[in-house]
């Protein structure tokens, strides 16, 4: 595929994410019964299912422009099998604001449009700092996903499910990508990707 075949993909799949409805390869862990929650716990759940699904539409915008400016065919090749797999997060956020009669965050585009330049950026920096970049971004979901799972509700066992299977799946993204050298990532950037994340979590648990 040539660069701009890659170009024509990359907005595609822009459009699609943001805004057609995804569809998951792997069945949604979120089965069993519905909890009768309250009002406020499901305007509690649904907004943080919104930041999970704006984390999401991140990833598939970042992996996209990470294998876009990947160097080396095995690095891309594995930046597009994480990226499958986040669709199924994706599609599985979707599904549960729905079933929790929440919305998505307004600002979608504007969160895909940004993290694709940064996954640009990362590619273009080189594979090993590429990776490197996966790596971490995929350990602080991990933690935010983890600080999720003590504001959920205790009765929303369909919301816990799903964010369990997604940090998962995200410790395996980053041990995937250090397993095939993602270097470590200075303090400074580090500490600005978190700056960042917080950023997008308080404006997308708004709006």
């Amino acid at each position: 595929m040539n660069r701009l075949d890659q170009l024509i993909t990359t907005f595609d799949l822009g459009l699609r994410t943001v805004f057609a409805t995804p569809h998951a390869g792997r069945p949604y862990p979120g089965t069993g019964p519905e909890a009768d929650l309250s009002e406020a716990d499901k305007a509690q759940a649904a907004a943080l299912m919104r930041v999970n699904h704006v984390g999401e539409v991140c990833a598939q915008a970042l992996y996209a422009g990470q294998a876009l400016t990947a160097k080396n065919e095995g690095v891309r090749e594995e930046l597009e099998q994480a990226a499958r797999e986040e669709t199924d997060h994706l599609a599985w956020c979707e599904q549960r604001i729905n079933e929790l009669g929440g919305r998505k965050s307004l600002l979608n585009p504007l969160w895909f449009g940004g993290a694709f330049g940064i996954g640009v950026v990362a590619g273009l920096l080189g594979d090993k700092w590429n990776l490197g970049f996966l790596a971490e971004t995929e350990r602080q979901v991990e933690a935010h996903l983890d600080g999720h799972l003590q504001k959920l509700p205790v009765a929303d066992a369909r919301s816990r499910a799903v964010v369990e299977q997604m940090k998962l799946d995200e410790i395996k993204h980053a041990q995937t990508a250090v397993d095939h050298g993602g270097a470590p990532l200075p303090l400074p950037v580090k500490w600005a990707m978190q700056r960042a994340a917080d950023v997008m979590r308080r404006t997308a648990s708004r709006i």
